[in-house]
C-alpha cells in the first residue's frame, strides 16, 4: 500500500529500483480520474504502464469459481492476467486520447448548459414579449440578444426611438437587420400581450450573458480539441463527413484500438450491438440496439454515419439499400453506423486512410 502522493509514488519506485525498467509492467484498473495522476506520473518516468478493465478483472476472478474481492485479491488477479501477455502499454497517443475524452465531455456539458439556458430564455419571453418569436430569424440571434440584454422587456423596447433600435440591430447583425425590422419589433412591443415582470427581465439579461459566456467556452474548448487533432492527424479524419469534434469523441472514447479484438467488440462497447431476444424455438424478428457502453461514442457514430450518407456515395447507397428493404430511417442509419464502425476499426488497426473504392 502507498499514498496517492509524491511521497507514495516515490516509495513504489524505491521498492522496484533493483529491477530493470524494461522488465517492469505497472498495471492498474481503469478508475476514471482517480487513476490519471498515477498513470501520468509513471508514464512520464518511462515506466511500462497498462490499464485493465475492471469488468475483465471480475470475469477473470469468477472464471476460477471465486467471488471474494479485496485489493490484495484483485492485485494478484491483475498480475495473473498480465502473464497472458494480452495487454497494451500506455503510449503518448493514449494520453492524448484521454485528453480528447475529457475535452469532449467538457464540451458536451457546456452545450447542454447552453441548451437549458435557451429553453429558460424562451419560456421567459413567452411571458413578457411572446410576439418576438414571430421574427423570421427567431429569438436566438446576436442582434436579438444584444437588444434584450440591454432592454429585456416589451415596455422598454416600445419606448426606444426607432434610430436607437435600428442601430442596435444593424450593428449586431452585420447590416442584416434594417430599419424595417426595427419598426416591426417596435410595433409588436407596443401591442404586446406580455406583462411586465422585473424578475423575469432580470433573468433574461442574466441568461443571455450566460449563453454568450458558454458559447465562448465552447469555442475555446473546440480550439483545444482541434490542436490535439492537428497533432495526432488521425486516419479516421479522412472519412467523408466526420467533423473534428466527432473525430475527437470517437478517438477519446475508443482510445487504443488494440483494446478491441474485433469490430463486433467495438460495436458492443458503443452499445450498437443488437439486444437478442431468444427462448427455445422463439427468436425475435427484429432486435433493438443494446445501448450499453459509451453513450458519447454511440451518438458520435450515429451522427457521423448520417454525415457520411450525405457526403459519400458508398454510404449513401448502403443507406438507400436498407431503406429499400423496408427499414425506417433510424434502423437504416443504425446499419450505416455498423458499417462505419467496421471502417473505423480497419483504418485505426491498419493505420490507413479512407478509400471508398475498397468498400464497393
Amino acid at each position: 500500500m502507498f499514498k496517492n502522493s509524491l511521497e507514495g509514488f516515490l516509495s513504489l519506485i524505491d521498492k522496484v529500483k533493483s529491477i530493470p525498467k524494461d522488465d517492469i509492467v505497472i498495471a492498474l484498473e481503469f478508475t476514471g480520474h482517480y487513476s490519471d495522476n498515477f498513470v501520468n506520473f509513471f508514464f512520464n518516468r518511462k515506466f511500462n504502464v497498462t490499464l485493465v478493465n475492471p469488468a475483465n478483472v471480475a470475469n477473470f476472478r469468477k472464471s476460477y469459481g471465486r467471488d471474494s474481492k479485496n485489493d490484495r485479491i484483485d492485485s494478484i488477479n491483475i498480475a495473473k492476467m498480465l502473464l497472458s501477455r494480452e495487454y497494451s502499454l500506455v503510449t503518448q497517443s493514449d494520453i492524448e486520447y484521454l485528453s480528447l475524452k475529457k475535452l469532449n465531455r467538457i464540451r458536451d456539458s457546456l452545450v447542454k448548459q447552453k441548451s437549458k439556458c435557451k429553453i429558460l430564455l424562451t419560456r421567459n419571453l413567452d411571458s413578457i414579449f411572446p410576439e418576438l418569436h414571430l421574427l423570421p430569424s427567431g429569438i436566438h440571434s446576436k442582434a436579438v440578444y444584444a437588444l434584450l440584454k440591454k432592454y429585456p422587456s416589451s415596455e422598454e423596447i416600445a419606448a426606444l426611438g426607432i434610430d436607437v433600435l435600428t442601430n442596435i440591430l444593424k450593428t449586431n447583425s452585420r447590416g442584416h437587420f434594417c430599419e424595417k425590422t426595427a419598426c416591426i419589433i417596435k410595433s409588436q412591443a407596443k401591442s404586446s400581450v406580455g406583462f411586465e415582470d422585473i424578475s423575469l427581465s432580470f433573468h433574461i439579461s442574466q441568461l443571455i450573458s450566460s449563453i454568450e459566456l458558454l458559447e465562448e467556452q465552447i469555442r475555446n474548448t473546440e480550439k483545444q480539441i482541434n490542436a490535439i487533432i492537428e497533432k495526432l492527424k488521425p486516419v479516421i479524419l479522412s472519412i467523408p463527413g466526420i467533423s473534428n469534434v466527432a473525430c475527437a469523441c470517437i478517438l477519446g472514447e475508443i482510445g487504443n484500438i488494440s483494446r478491441f479484438r474485433s469490430p463486433s467488440k467495438l460495436l458492443a462497447f458503443a452499445g450498437l450491438d443488437p439486444k437478442v431476444r431468444q427462448s427455445g424455438q422463439f427468436r425475435a424478428l427484429s432486435c433493438r440496439m443494446s445501448k450499453r457502453g459509451s453513450k458519447y461514442l454511440r451518438y458520435s457514430l450515429i451522427y457521423t454515419a448520417w454525415n457520411a450518407v450525405r457526403n459519400n456515395e458508398v454510404f449513401s447507397n448502403y443507406y438507400a439499400l436498407k431503406r429499400s428493404q423496408g427499414k425506417n430511417h433510424y434502423k437504416a442509419l443504425g446499419h450505416v453506423a455498423h458499417k462505419l464502425v467496421r471502417v473505423i476499426y480497419r483504418l485505426m488497426k491498419d493505420n490507413i486512410p479512407f478509400d471508398a473504392e475498397q468498400l464497393i
